[in-house]
């Protein structure tokens, strides 16, 4: 019997992990205590069955106010409407990729994640069963495409890098792949899915 590819992730979903930020690699920074962040739903969606396994990400619109151009996940700041952040993160998949809920097996959430922007992301990790043709939602996503989940799962395909913002060198990770430079908040959150992959 095949192992299933996300077996090692999802042994350690129930882990209790501290969630992470953008600020991790960077030690000077001091978050100022009480500041309100907004919460955020995001989806990790994995194509098993067809295939290597594959991760679906996004490139983001040059033309929006936050993370312009940058490698996402769909997803987006929880609305008023939405039940949970689970419901956030199915809905915004299915507006910006055109992810239809019924092929998506929820499986749980990745440590979450504080953005330079003032965002509070729930990681959701979804099953999506059947391969699908994705439509990227105009004047919000670029580009729609999918990674190697080996490729993401390894510690070495990962990079610290750095420049120059506000002022202050800041730290991040990359992890990139061909054309896509994976970066920030994204690549945080694979780094931390790949943590919770790792020896046991």
């Amino acid at each position: 019997m095949a192992t299933d590819p996300l077996d090692r992730i999802l042994a350690a979903l129930g882990d209790a992990r501290t969630g992470s930020s953008d600020y991790d690699l960077n030690p000077g920074v001091i978050l100022p205590p009480g500041r309100k962040l907004r919460a955020a739903g995001v989806l990790v969606p994995v194509l098993c069955g067809h295939g290597p396994a594959r991760v679906i990400l996004t490139k983001r619109s040059s033309a929006l106010k936050h993370h312009p151009g940058q490698i996402a996940f769909p997803g987006g700041k929880q609305d008023a409407q939405d039940p949970d952040i689970t419901a956030t993160a199915l809905r915004e998949a299915s507006e910006e990729i055109g992810l239809d809920p019924g092929n998506v097996e929820v499986l749980g959430y990745l440590p979450k994640h504080e953005t330079v922007t003032g965002f509070d992301v729930t990681p959701v990790m979804a099953r999506v069963h059947a391969p699908f043709q994705p439509r990227a939602q105009a004047g919000e996503v670029d580009e729609v495409f999918d990674v190697p989940l080996a490729h993401l799962l390894d510690p070495g395909r990962f990079r610290v890098e750095k420049r120059l913002w506000r002022g202050n060198w800041r730290h991040y990770y990359t992890v990139p792949f061909g054309p896509y430079y994976i970066w920030g908040a994204t690549a945080r959150i694979l780094r931390s899915m790949a943590d919770l992959a790792g020896p046991r």
